[in-house]
């Protein structure tokens, strides 16, 4: 790609709108101006950037096929052929030479947890690990390396231990000791189940004597002593004594993860499950001018809130949809199961050899019914983390509760990750307009276990995207990762949803499949719609904000087994470059 000219390049916005009420108003008289002038050389206002030569994906409504654009002010002034937008460069336009190379819209992953990216030099990087040894020998490099003294906490990367460990199970108190034996070990893993050593145990006054919480198990060993392992509320007992970072810390760290997922090509996301610090990290960044990711957050609340969750709503520093095209907060996120690999999902069958285990409900049903009357009381959106079909139920029966008592048509609640939601509970779905935002991203290196765990008929059926889109529409379901939880790569999981093939080569649920189209479709036109953005992102069209990404190949021809493989060459977010690969 060749550039000529200079480019103006402005701050991502602030966290109070001003900025963003300003880009749209500028956005919609631009795009005004290009309107009007219809076959006249030039509109009013002269782009800052033109990209030509190009094969431009907009996947606007027909799906049409541009070869440049035009940018000013951080939105799309003009989409066309080379010779339109060649007629409306001005002396201080900025040209770039596509080369050829195929864009296509910014990309939006619906379900993160974007913060942790930015965490590779602060906790032990375990997932590289593949058996037992390595995960130790990486906790013990890390203290020794990173000369952490005795006594401080000390964090991992979040993994899977059944999927990637060759022993398919979490480490034990004594094996974290081994390796740390003068430092409180916490182990994350993908949000329901950890691990902690026998100083961290201490530490959170864990002994064979503590009651498992509500909606939460320390699992015990034969003897009844504490293994280590924490599941779902549990997990609360260690996590409240951790130190947390520094607001600062916060910023950074969210700052550095926006970075690594623009390498992927994201420019939008979902961050989904955040406290209040963590929210005005977000918020601070794009104020700063410093955010190259457009975040929608979930406010994250945990069971234990039950009994003050109504106080707590109205005492917020904060209100549902308040921020601007940088962050944005998109509601509250509740959970009420677990996970498919953890064999806490809540399911109304049972898992594979194992009649009596349903999987774990992680908050108690009427107070989790009584919080969703409550946030819609208040005027806030709910999503609820519901991966079983029995969790789904509960869920959804929730969401009707709420319905009942004021309708939620058109707040865009959702069922989040619904794994293994059935087909009469998407049309319940569809009847109450409730999304569902499931991640294809769970059947690439998982879904060997899923199918170990469940048995093979509810790992074909896990992640049922066609009868999502065939019922629900576009409008009302989306793509995402879980990243860190499953790999950020939106390619892989555009193959995914396409081939229902896993790294084995193995197809899960065959008559699931979609067409590239909807695939890509599901990663820029769908997403938006959950913080209620439809109109300002997710295609390449005048007056939408200048959000796009240059690929190493094309999308549309390439050979099916070839998707996986591209890469982003640059990712351009408000008409401003923020990654760009190496030469």
């Amino acid at each position: 790609m060749k550039t000529q000219a200079s480019s103006q390049s402005g701050r991502p916005g602030d966290a109070t709108g001003t900025r963003g009420r300003h880009l749209a108003i500028s956005s919609l008289a631009i795009a005004a101006a290009v309107l009007a002038v219809g076959c006249a050389h030039r509109p009013a206002a002269q782009p800052d950037v033109a990209y030509v030569n190009g094969r431009i994906i907009t996947a606007d409504k027909n799906f049409s096929i541009a070869q440049a654009v035009a940018i000013k002010d951080g939105a799309f002034v003009a989409v066309g052929t080379d010779e339109r937008i060649r007629e409306l460069i001005a002396p201080q336009t900025r040209v770039v030479d596509l080369q050829g190379r195929t864009v296509v819209p910014g990309l939006m992953d619906a379900h993160t947890h974007m913060d942790g990216a930015g965490t590779v030099e602060t906790t032990a990087q375990v997932i590289r690990a593949r058996t037992v040894a390595e995960a130790q020998a990486i906790i013990g490099d890390f203290i020794r390396t990173k000369s952490i003294p005795a006594g401080q906490w000390v964090q991992t990367s979040r993994w899977h231990p059944p999927s990637q460990l060759k022993e398919q199970r979490y480490l034990t108190r004594q094996e974290l000791d081994a390796v740390a034996p003068d430092h409180p070990v916490y182990v994350q893993t993908v949000g329901h189940f950890a691990m902690a050593n026998s100083k961290a145990l201490a530490a959170a006054g864990i002994t064979r004597d503590t009651p498992d919480p509500v909606g939460g198990k320390i699992h015990r060993d034969a003897n009844g002593e504490p293994t280590g392992v924490v599941e779902s509320s549990a997990l609360q007992l260690v996590e409240k004594i951790i130190p947390p970072p520094s607001f600062e810390q916060r910023v950074a760290q969210n700052i550095a993860g926006q970075r690594v997922y623009n390498r992927s090509g994201i420019t939008s996301t979902v961050v989904a499950g955040l406290n209040e610090e963590q929210i005005k990290a977000y918020y601070a960044a794009a104020e700063r001018g410093q955010a190259t990711v457009r975040a929608g957050m979930f406010w994250l609340f945990p069971a234990a809130a039950a009994p003050d969750f109504e106080a707590r709503l109205k005492a917020a520093p904060f209100k549902d949809g308040q921020g601007n095209d940088w962050a944005r907060l998109a509601g509250i996120k509740l959970v009420s199961d677990g996970g498919m690999t953890l064999k806490s999902a809540y399911i109304r069958g049972n898992y594979a050899n194992e009649p009596n285990n349903h999987g774990m409900v992680a908050v108690d049903p009427e107070a989790y019914v009584r919080m969703v009357r409550a946030a819609n009381r208040n005027g806030w959106r709910v999503h609820t983390h519901a991966v079983g079909d029995a969790a789904v139920d509960l869920t959804l029966k929730a969401y009707a509760a709420a319905n009942a008592d004021s309708s939620i048509a058109g707040r865009r609640f959702s069922v989040v990750h619904g794994s293994l939601v059935a087909a009469d509970q998407i049309e319940t779905a569809r009847s109450l307009d409730v999304r569902i935002d499931a991640q294809n991203a769970f059947l690439w290196d998982k879904a060997g276990t899923v199918e170990r765990y469940m048995g093979p008929l509810l790992a074909n059926r896990a992640v049922p995207t066609r009868r999502l889109l065939d019922v629900l529409g576009m409008e009302r379901t989306s793509a995402g990762t879980d990243n860190e939880v499953n790999l950020l790569n939106p390619f892989i999981g555009m193959y995914l949803m396409v081939t229902r093939k896993d790294p084995r080569g193995v197809v899960y649920g065959a008559d699931q499949k979609i067409s590239r189209e909807e695939a890509l479709r599901l990663y820029t036109n769908a997403g938006p719609y959950l913080t209620f953005e439809e109109k300002r992102k997710g295609s390449i069209e005048v007056g939408k904000l200048a959000d796009m990404v240059v690929l190493s190949a094309d999308y549309l021809s390439v050979p099916e087994e070839k998707i996986k493989d591209i890469v982003a060459m640059e990712t351009i977010v408000g008409g401003r470059s923020v990654y760009r690969a190496a030469p």
